[in-house]
């Protein structure tokens, strides 16, 4: 078998490309929201990386993309009902649950979708588990998948190893991302960065303004 030719930090092809946002969503942005984190405040080490670094960059590259035409998606953790009876096992004993339709749900207003993004509501910790999204994406021509989003080590991984593993070739964008501590980022990007090309807001932004 001859071995591939193309690799995971290929440049990106318009029609090819799209953006998704994991869980940037406002009761997991706002201190005081999160139920399955009440000990986290505006000072701990996530709120503060979320403000300085992870939501700045995530417009960053919200403006770059819809300024070149590229498929801005969104996944939000949301049940299909109000009484959650459709969430998964793992979100149960989590204590994970955002009902449908609930407003602090919805994305961060730093990342309001416009007309005709796509946002997949989510009641598991990976996307593709529980949403349609590589049906949609596949649909959409899509092979070059940006990512960013919370939590690095948790959905946000999972995103980038089951893209991977569906044929995507996926790009890390490490500083439009969060989780709880500097240590677990590190750590995350170490254990997943062999299923993606990890990289950084403006080498990306780089990327995206070279498209033709």
């Amino acid at each position: 078998m001859k071995p591939a030719t193309i690799t995971r930090d290929a440049p990106y092809r318009r029609e090819e490309t799209a953006l998704l946002y994991v869980d940037l969503q406002t009761i997991y942005c706002t201190p005081g929201l999160d139920p399955s984190h009440p000990e986290l405040d505006e000072n701990h080490y996530y709120f503060k990386r979320l403000k300085a670094t992870t939501i700045p960059n995530a417009q960053k590259l919200l403006k770059a993309a819809r300024a070149k035409g590229i498929q801005v998606t969104h996944t939000i953790i949301e049940a299909l009902t109000r009484d959650g009876r459709d969430i998964s096992l793992d979100h149960r004993l989590s204590n994970i649950f955002v009902p449908k339709g609930m407003p602090e749900g919805q994305p961060i207003k730093e990342l309001t979708p416009i007309d005709n993004e796509i946002i997949f509501p989510k009641s598991s910790s990976g996307v593709f588990n529980s949403t349609n999204i590589d049906y949609v994406l596949k649909n959409l021509g899509i092979r070059y998948l940006i990512i960013s989003g919370v939590i690095t080590d948790q959905c946000v991984d999972m995103a980038v190893r089951d893209a991977a593993d569906r044929g995507y070739l996926v790009t890390l964008v490490e500083d439009a991302c969060a989780t709880y501590s500097q240590a677990r980022h590190d750590t995350a990007l170490k254990a997943f960065g062999g299923y993606c090309w990890v990289s950084d807001t403006e080498t990306v932004l780089k990327r995206l303004e070279d498209i033709a």
